[in-house]
Order: structure tokens, then sequence, then C-alpha cells
């Protein structure tokens, strides 16, 4: 067995199915790969689907699991399971980054850890799941990935909107109000931006392709700290 093979046979055992192998490396294909490499297929169609599938499931169990929610809670809770953010967590607990086949100026800027590239890529393996071993399996599948999420609420509202969050869990811990540093890198068309952001004594880091992407991840990151502390 190949390297790429054993890797992507552990990256099937964390998600906990077996996908077709042309399926698989096709989910992992991102457009700037496909460009590079002839105008091979990539994965934008099988995260047309995932995406279904994700918004199915989620919706299915919160509808389910949470009776006494109105619409507009329900809503909300799955806009926060099922944003860029929240996916983008979930790929990174079982290490997607790595396997993601990227064009060269990507690999460059960090894409095997932009959110936007994670999240896709999450959507697209579970479009491969779901023609591979049908919906049932699709279904179980991501329900298994995003139920740390569903079992916690404070995070819909961080994943949605982390720098209000960051700004009011600052706020119950009597800690100063969150601040911003952002630099940028790289050309004009492709830009990459890191945003350092200090409250009290914690200070972390996020990227993106924007300002805005960078201080959210940032956010994000600095509001799990306080919340475990909290």
């Amino acid at each position: 067995m190949t390297r790429n093979n054993v890797e992507r046979s552990a990256l099937t055992e964390k998600l906990g199915v077996d996908i077709d192998p042309e399926l698989l490396s096709l989910a992992l294909t991102h457009r700037s790969f496909a460009y590079e490499n002839g105008g091979i297929p990539h994965n934008e169609r099988l995260e047309f689907l995932g995406d279904s599938v994700l918004g199915q499931a989620v919706t299915v169990r919160l509808f389910t699991r949470y009776p006494d929610l109105d619409e507009g809670q329900l809503a909300k809770r799955r806009a926060g399971v099922v944003s860029t953010i929240a996916l983008a967590e979930v790929a990174r607990g079982i290490g997607l980054g790595q396997h993601v086949r990227l064009g060269r100026g990507e690999i460059l800027t960090g894409g095997n850890d932009k959110d936007s590239i994670l999240a896709d890529t999450m959507e697209a393996l579970i479009g491969a799941t779901y023609l591979s071993a049908g919906p049932d399996a699709a279904t179980a599948m991501v329900l298994r990935l995003v139920e740390p999420l569903m079992a916690d609420p404070a995070r819909y509202g961080a994943a949605m909107d982390p720098k209000t969050s960051l700004q009011e869990i600052a706020a119950r811990l009597s800690l100063p109000a969150p601040t911003y540093a952002v630099e940028a890198s790289g050309p004009d068309h492709d830009r990459r931006f890191t945003a350092t952001v200090t409250v009290g004594d914690v200070v972390t880091t996020g990227t993106g392709s924007s300002k805005k992407q960078a201080e959210m991840a940032a956010a994000l990151t600095a509001w799990r700290e306080l919340d475990a502390r909290a």
C-alpha cells in the first residue's frame, strides 16, 4: 500500500466509513490543483451534494432533539453547526488539511488550514460518502462529526459571530475589551491576512483571505480559551 493510500485509509478510519477510492480522491481535489494539472475534475460538485446532505441531517436532528425550540432558535442553531467556521473546526479535528490536494499557490499561502477550503472539502467528503455508502451512512457520519457542536449551545453564537461572543465573554470575566492587530502578506491578487487579538493575558492569532476572516478566526480561538476558563 502506498503512503497516500495509508494516509487516506487513516482518514476514512476517522470518518468511520468506507469511501470509494476514486470518489475520495475527487473529494480531496481542490480546483487549484485541478487547474494546475490539466483541468482534471475537482470537488465542487461533491461539495454541492454534501452541503444538502449536511443541512438535512442537522435539521432533522435538531428538530427531533429539541421539541421546545421555535423556528428561529432552530435556524440559529443549524446555521452555527453548518457554518464555515464550525465545519473547519470539524475538519481540523480529523486532520483533513494534510490530505487536501492543492495547487502550488494555495500551498504557499497556507491553503491547507484555510477555513473556507477545509469546510468545502468537508462537504465534498460528505457528498462522496453519500454516493459510496448511501444516505444512512452519510447521515450517521455527519452526526458523529458535528455532535460536539450540537451539544454545546454556546458555540453556536461563537461560530456565527466570534467577535461579538469574545467581547461578551471578556466583559463577563471583567477583562479589557479585545484589541486586534492585522498584518497582510502576499501579492495583491492573493493577499493573506494574519490577525492577533489580545484580551487580558490571552493572545491568539488567526489567518484568512480577508481582514474580517482573520479577525474572526483569531476571535474564535480566544473565545475557546476564555470559555474553558469560564
